[in-house]
C-alpha cells in the first residue's frame, strides 16, 4: 500500500480541489491551503462520520455507476444524519483512498459531484486527505450546527400518542439496486434513487421547528430504523404497511422479485428519507409528511400490520467481518 495518490500527483490534485471547492460560510477562517481548517463555532456542534468502499457500498466496475455517483452517495449518506438531528449543515471533511488505475480525472469527477451536492445543501467541503488504497474508499466527516439544544432531535423523545411519518417515497433505492444487479427491470428513476439520494437537511430543520419529538434517517429501512426510535424512547411503534408511500415503479420491481411491494418499501433501506414522531396537534400543521403509524404504550419495539393483520418484518442489518 502506498501513501501516494494516483497518477496526476498530489500537488496537482490539491490545486485542482482549491479551484473547484467554494466556501459557503463566513465562519470559515482557514481551510484549503493550510494544515487544518479553522471554523468559528456556534454554540452546538453536531458531528457524524460515514465511509463507503468500492465493492461493498457501490460497484465502480458497473457500467451504470460513475465516480460522481460514488462521491455524491458518500456525502449524501453523511449529511443525512445531520438532517435527522435537525441541524444546520456546516462543513464536510473528506478522505479519499484511491486505488492504482483510478486517474485524476475520475477523482475530480467524484469531488465535483460532492461539491455540487454541498452547494445544494449549504455545506462547505473544508478539508480532507488523499491517499493510496487497495479499493476506492470515501470517508466523510460532516459537521452541523445549532444555536439551541432544543433544535436538535434525537431518537429518544417519542411519546405515546405521537403520529409517525416519513418525508418521502420508500423502496426506490432497493428497487434501483435490483435493477443495477440485473435481478429486475424498471425505470431509470429508481436507479437514480439508489445512486443519488438527497439528504433531507431542510426537512429536518422544518420538522425540528414544528416540534418533532424523535427523528431518524431511513438508511436501513423503516423496519429497522423505527425500532431504533422505539427502543431508545421506551415505546411501541405501530406501522401500517398499507400506508407506506412507495416510489413509482417499486411495485413492479417487487412483483418481478416475488416480494410484497410494502416489504421492499419497509425493509430495503438507503432511501435516506426521515422518519419522524410528532404530537397530534403539531402533526396537523406539518406539510410534506406521509403519516404511516403511531406511538403506543407497551413493550418497546415495532409492530407491523397489512390489511388489518399483523405482519412480521425485518429490516436491513449491517454485517461486519
Amino acid at each position: 500500500m502506498t501513501d501516494e495518490p494516483p497518477a496526476g500527483g498530489e500537488l496537482r490534485l490539491i490545486a485542482a480541489f482549491e479551484r473547484l471547492l467554494q466556501s459557503r460560510t463566513d465562519r470559515l477562517v482557514r481551510w484549503l491551503g493550510d494544515d487544518a481548517a479553522v471554523v468559528r463555532a456556534r454554540p452546538l456542534q453536531v458531528t457524524s462520520v460515514d465511509a463507503m468502499v468500492d465493492g461493498v457500498h457501490f460497484r465502480l466496475d458497473h457500467p451504470r455507476v460513475s465516480p460522481a455517483d460514488a462521491g455524491h452517495r458518500a456525502l449524501a449518506a453523511a449529511l443525512s444524519d445531520l438532517g435527522a438531528m435537525g441541524a444546520d449543515a456546516g462543513e464536510a471533511y473528506v478522505t479519499l483512498g484511491v486505488p492504482e488505475g483510478l486517474g485524476a480525472d475520475a477523482v475530480l469527477e467524484l469531488v465535483g459531484a460532492m461539491e455540487a451536492l454541498a452547494a445544494r445543501t449549504g455545506t462547505t467541503i473544508a478539508g480532507g486527505d488523499v491517499v493510496g488504497a487497495p479499493a476506492l474508499t470515501i470517508a466523510v466527516t460532516v459537521v452541523g450546527w445549532a444555536d439551541e439544544e432544543a433544535q436538535l432531535i434525537g431518537r429518544d423523545g417519542a411519546q405515546v400518542g405521537d403520529r409517525v411519518g416519513v418525508t418521502g417515497p420508500l423502496g426506490g433505492s432497493a428497487a434501483g439496486l435490483a435493477i443495477l444487479e440485473g435481478r429486475a427491470q424498471g425505470p431509470d428513476a429508481l436507479v437514480e434513487a439508489h445512486l443519488r439520494p438527497e439528504p433531507r437537511i431542510a426537512e429536518g430543520r422544518a420538522l425540528s421547528a414544528a416540534g418533532a419529538h424523535a427523528m431518524i434517517d431511513l438508511s436501513d429501512g423503516i423496519a429497522t430504523d423505527a425500532g431504533h426510535i422505539a427502543r431508545r424512547s421506551g415505546v411501541r411503534i405501530e406501522i401500517d404497511l398499507d400506508a407506506l408511500p412507495l416510489a413509482d415503479g417499486v411495485a413492479e420491481v417487487a412483483d418481478q422479485l416475488g416480494v410484497p411491494a410494502a416489504e421492499m418499501g419497509a425493509g430495503g433501506g438507503e432511501d435516506f428519507e426521515l422518519c419522524v414522531c410528532v404530537g397530534p396537534d403539531a402533526a396537523a400543521r406539518v406539510a410534506g409528511v406521509t403519516w404511516v403509524g403511531g406511538v403506543v404504550g407497551g413493550k418497546p419495539g415495532v409492530a407491523f400490520s397489512c390489511g388489518g393483520r399483523s405482519r412480521s418484518l425485518a429490516g436491513y442489518e449491517h454485517r461486519v467481518g
